[in-house]
């Protein structure tokens, strides 16, 4: 049968599972690496021959492969196990450390062979268009002893995990031995396994639950045509059946996704992104959310459903990106018609879109506050904020954060809710969450030309003035309208209650 999730209550059903995934456990193997991104500007051709020269401006080093699942299990919040191989080189020395840096040391296995060289991906990048690529990498097998003891790995951390996500990049980690081990692991253990494949022979994938070939990869393994919704059905159904998998998600670009099973079940999911910039690591994303949602209990429909959802999120960002959970949850409020216009963001996409908005020669405000039943006065302070400002960031403090402040009986409305009000005034640019006490760590992350607070404040009191004035910005004190405060209103909902 053919289905399709496009009841705007289902999208609010599953924004409101979108929190489950958080401590949901996912143990991953595969193919890690290192993916840099060197980002300059061309301004001439070289005299030497037909091609631009770049000057470089900054470079920034993340986890790729396997290591970009990791960031993304991070990214709703996961509990994630890791096993890994590296060699014994400076890059395998990076990456160890930002490994590290994502699982904290918890569950982590990373086997170091030695002569081996760790995979690095380096992407020259001007004006979001990549003009050069170069790999180092070694594809061979591991030795015998490095795969004996990634397998011993595996069955040691899989007893507990309820989902396994191979990430195949063919780098010579999951050869069809090894996949045919740890599968039949996975299998005894009762767990559902996901496989990110690579090649074209898909029966080393025997026993997985789903893989997800993208469409290229899905006319190779099957030799079968791939346009269109009937087609690309085929040839799942044919994967299926030829090689022993319950599932196929098969990612289609700009035509979304369709998720086929061994019982008959298909389901296509239309293209999420609006504006595409980068599709770097956003298969990753896929099975990480995926393998996340099925932990945490959600059905394949569902599970695929937000796996489609974060990946339209991290193709509308630049280098390898990641969605996070909040990000995925405002996406789903926005198909039921709770739409944030994009607004409502992570600070690593706050961070890209501050540098695009500098770039253009914007000038960046910032404003805070709990903004808990919206009144004129909190209008008119977010008004003066634009007027004083060409893009308005307003920090949002979390409902945790809130409780802490004011009580047990705050917010009244829920952070989600409140970010959705304001995401819809025009005069706001971008809504950022903030579950500190204060916006500090922000406002130093952000680093705004103007900082706006209440004139009930003097300058020296406002958190962060100082910070901002040192970077050559300025701080505005907007005036107050006087009878409007949420205490004031919640006081007398409770007086005309009694």
């Amino acid at each position: 049968m053919t289905a399709h999730i496009s009841n705007p209550v289902e999208f609010l059903d599953l924004a409101s599972r979108v929190d489950d995934l958080a401590g949901a456990s996912v143990q991953t193997v595969g193919d890690l690496m290192l993916d840099r991104f060197i980002y300059g500007h061309v301004e001439r051709i070289s005299p030497e021959g037909p091609i631009p020269v770049l000057k470089i401006d900054r470079q920034v080093s993340m986890l790729g492969g396997s290591g970009n699942v990791l960031r993304n299990l991070a990214a709703v919040g996961a509990s994630a196990a890791f096993i890994a191989v590296v060699g014994d080189d400076m890059v395998g020395e990076e990456v160890g450390q930002l490994v590290q840096k994502e699982t904290g040391g918890a569950a982590l296995d990373l086997i170091v062979e030695a002569g081996r060289l760790t995979t690095i991906k380096e992407r020259y990048v001007a004006s979001n268009q990549q003009l050069l690529r170069a790999d180092r990498e070694m594809d061979l097998p591991l030795t015998a002893d490095t795969r004996s003891q990634l397998v011993a790995r595996v069955r040691e951390r899989l007893g507990t995990t309820p989902v396994l996500i191979l990430s195949d990049y063919g780098k010579g980690v999951l050869t069809p031995e090894t996949l045919k081990e740890i599968i039949a692991i996975g299998v005894a253990a009762g767990c559902q396994i996901i496989a990110d494949p690579k090649g074209r022979d898909y029966s080393v994938y025997k026993g997985v639950t789903v893989v997800t070939p993208n469409r290229r990869e899905l006319q190779e393994a099957t030799g079968m045509s791939v346009a269109g919704d009937d087609a690309v059905v085929a040839a799942c159904q044919q994967l299926i059946k030829s090689c022993g998998i319950k599932a196929v998600l098969a990612t289609r670009s700009e035509e979304g996704m369709t998720l086929v099973t061994e019982a008959g079940v298909v389901e296509h999911f239309a293209a999420e992104a609006r504006e595409v910039f980068d599709v770097s690591g956003a298969g990753d994303t896929v099975v990480a959310v995926l393998g996340a949602a099925l932990a945490a209990g959600l059905g394949m429909k569902e599970a695929a459903c937000l796996a489609n959802v974060a990946a339209g999120i991290v193709v509308g960002k630049t280098g390898t990106a990641v969605a996070y959970g909040s990000e995925i949850r405002q996406a789903l409020l926005a198909r039921n018609g709770l739409s944030s216009k994009g607004k409502i963001a992570e600070l690593d996409t706050v961070l890209h879109r501050v540098g695009q908005w500098r770039k253009a020669g914007y000038k960046i405000g910032f404003t805070n506050g709990c903004f808990d039943l919206l009144h004129p006065g909190h209008i008119s302070i977010l008004r003066q904020a634009r007027a004083s400002c060409d893009r308005l960031i307003v920090g949002l403090n979390t409902d945790a954060s809130i409780k802490r402040l004011k009580g047990e009986s705050r917010p009244i409305q829920n952070e989600d809710a409140r970010a959705v009000v304001l995401s819809a005034i025009e005069s706001v640019n971008q809504v950022i969450l903030f579950g500190e006490d204060t916006p500090l760590a922000l406002i130093e992350a952000i680093l705004p030309d103007v900082l706006v607070k209440g004139a009930d404040y003097s300058v020296d009191q406002v958190v962060g003035g100082d910070v901002v004035i040192r970077n050559g910005g300025e701080v505005v004190l907007a005036k107050l309208e006087d009878g409007f405060s949420t205490t004031g209103t919640v006081a007398k909902i409770q007086e005309n209650q009694k």
